[in-house]
């Protein structure tokens, strides 16, 4: 029988390949959970919370889930490229719809760039010296061949290095149970909550807000929902199932972390497992070097996609030039906005910028996240794909709620800095609704 061309959307253009199943979906959120984050998390954690960094994590977790419950009825009601940038548009118009996006894109571009300085860097001396600017551009530019290849090579991509990650951290758990097992690790660390600085409820939600970044990453997946086979039923199962995964990858390696090394050789190590691995010994620390680096590319391939589609989709609902929405005919994929926001990470990569935007992205994506918890409630009036996923109208709320009660806790001179962003923002938010309601008077 011959092959079907796939129908074009309205605009003419050819739609994205549904290629991802529940199982190519689960993988792809639990590796962008499971980043480069985890490498660090745990040391960063400890120095907030004291040595019963379990907690901060399970209330991370929780946290995080009241948002994907947003995420979840509204990928499947509208399962479309443009995620958080699309929801925000049909709840509250183009103006904050392009806010959404916009914040969405400048942590992606931003993540993007930090992760390929961060390849280019200390992990990659364990086996090579090399300067950073032109491996972070190469490196750049090859997951951009990959993500523009197709979303199904990608995604084969990101499940072979999800199983690498998912391996180096039980390498972690393993040795941190020999640790104990030989009497050299003190389990009485796993109760000690609370640090000079703080008691043990300030710590709980000092060290959640870092641990809150850790579960960030299932945002992204929104938007290859419109990739995806059957997105009402693939993803509510992916999104909590690798979620839950993760959260119980990271407490089982936050317990033997914390019961194996002492709390402040954790907190002021640059890697906090690599102690571990160093304390148990019979692992070599090259081979964590190697793993460290797949979670560094994985994560950066995952993000690459999102932004690429994030800003397809925000083209095709008229946020964005309309040049950025074109698809590869053969591929279809869509290379214009793959293109624009490699050269983006590219720039910011080789101007050394990123450390200054970084500490913004926890702000950023809480503005997008309390857009997304409200959007929910605002479109509940409209059906949408029939037989979508539908949370509780209280979750959304609480949601919302959790988003205001972490941003009271990130420091002045980061809001300041986001602040900033925010405001670029705001005015080509402006620029774009006006330039869109302009198009929609004029007469056809």
């Amino acid at each position: 029988m011959p092959k079907t061309a796939p129908p074009p959307t309205t605009a003419g253009r050819p739609p994205l390949e549904r290629a991802l199943t529940t199982r190519t979906l689960y993988f792809f959120i639990l590796g962008d959970v499971l980043g480069a984050g985890v490498y660090v998390l745990v040391g960063q954690v400890a120095a907030d919370a004291g040595g019963a960094v379990w907690v901060p994590l399970t209330v991370a977790l929780l946290l995080a889930l009241l948002t994907a419950a947003s995420y979840a009825e509204l990928a499947t009601k509208y399962p479309r490229a443009g995620g958080a940038s699309h929801y925000a548009t049909r709840a509250f118009g183009p103006f904050v719809g392009f806010l959404a996006g916009f914040c969405m894109l400048a942590a992606g571009v931003v993540s993007v760039a930090a992760l390929a300085r961060g390849f280019a860097g200390d992990y990659l001396t364990a086996f090579v010296s090399a300067p950073v600017a032109p491996v972070a551009v190469l490196f750049l530019a090859a997951l951009a061949l990959l993500n523009a290849r197709g979303i199904r090579e990608s995604t084969r991509a990101n499940v072979v290095a999800t199983v690498v990650e998912v391996g180096g951290l039980a390498i972690v758990v393993v040795l941190g149970c020999l640790l104990l097992a030989r009497g050299d690790g003190d389990p009485s660390r796993l109760v000690r909550l609370g640090t000079a600085e703080h008691g043990a409820a300030a710590a709980v939600l000092s060290g959640a807000v870092l641990a809150y970044y850790s579960f960030v990453g299932f945002e992204t997946s929104v938007n290859v929902a419109e990739e995806t086979r059957d997105p009402r039923r693939s993803y509510p199962r992916a999104l909590f199932g690798a979620l839950v995964t993760a959260g119980a990858v990271y407490v089982l390696v936050g317990l033997a972390a914390s019961a194996a090394v002492p709390t402040s050789t954790l907190a002021h190590s640059g890697g906090p497992l690599l102690e571990v691995v160093r304390a148990a010994g019979g692992v070599p620390v090259w081979l964590f070097s190697a793993i460290a680096l797949v979670a560094v590319a994985n994560g950066a391939l995952l993000t690459g996609i999102m932004s690429s589609r994030l800003a397809y989709g925000m083209a095709r609902d008229g946020l964005l030039p309309a040049v950025l929405a074109r698809v590869l005919p053969g591929r279809r994929t869509p290379w214009a906005a793959i293109a624009a926001t490699t050269a983006l990470s590219m720039l910011l990569a080789l101007t050394g910028g990123v450390a200054t935007l970084a500490s913004t992205l926890v702000l950023l994506l809480l503005v997008v996240f309390l857009l997304v918890n409200t959007a929910a409630l605002v479109l509940r009036r409209e059906p949408g794909t029939p037989g979508h996923f539908r949370t509780p109208a209280v979750v959304p709320v609480l949601g919302a709620a959790s988003c205001v009660l972490l941003a009271t806790r990130i420091e002045a001179a980061v809001w300041l800095r986001g602040l900033t962003v925010l405001g670029v923002g705001l005015v080509l938010a402006a620029v774009a609704a006006a330039r869109r309601d302009s198009t929609d008077r004029a007469p056809a």
